[in-house]
């Protein structure tokens, strides 16, 4: 089973915003933070299509057991982070959306939201992961080797966003 990478689709910022929309709705005062991080965040990067979120909560108790919505917790083996996902709408008006709950303390180092804003800001950055990206789904490769494949750039553009913000290095992968 390939991959499936898309062209940039300029509603992905819509189903985003609509997402964040309903969490706050259905939760609250429950995230204080709640931003579009991942490839659909960036104007003219390819994507699958999956809406990533982050969210930032004062501790990971303090995050929903349950979110409602469609979304279902799974287990990823990543620590200090709960993650939802929520599957695509049956017509496919609507994409997947997977939600990272992290903490607040740790909410502005996250690698998720440093690479997209090196992204934003970083045209020749983010063409080259945009390339990769393509190269990539065009191979016969599953989820796994696929974000396997990608690591190597993702760890170097990290690296560099890091630099820049005078943030300690660190891996990519949260083992």
């Amino acid at each position: 089973m390939s991959i499936e990478v898309h062209e940039y689709d300029p509603a992905w910022p819509d189903h985003a915003r609509a997402a964040i929309a309903e969490l706050r709705a259905a939760h609250p005062g429950v995230f204080a933070e709640i931003e579009h991080v991942g490839s659909t965040a960036v104007p003219g990067l390819p994507a699958k299509p999956v809406i990533d979120l982050m969210a930032a909560v004062p501790s990971l108790d303090a995050a929903p057991g349950e979110v409602g919505g469609g979304y279902a917790l799974i287990e990823t083996g990543m620590p200090e982070r709960r993650f939802y996902r929520r599957e695509p709408s049956a017509s496919g008006s609507t994409p997947a959306v997977h939600l990272h709950v992290v903490t607040e303390d740790s909410w502005a180092t996250r690698n998720e939201r440093i690479l997209r804003d090196h992204l934003l800001s970083h045209p020749a950055a983010r063409d080259e992961y945009g390339l990769l990206k393509r190269e990539l789904a065009g191979q016969d490769l599953d989820g796994p080797a696929y974000t396997r494949a990608k690591t190597e750039l993702i760890q170097r553009l990290v690296d560099a966003a890091r630099t820049e913000r005078s943030l300690p290095l660190v891996s990519v992968w949260e083992e």
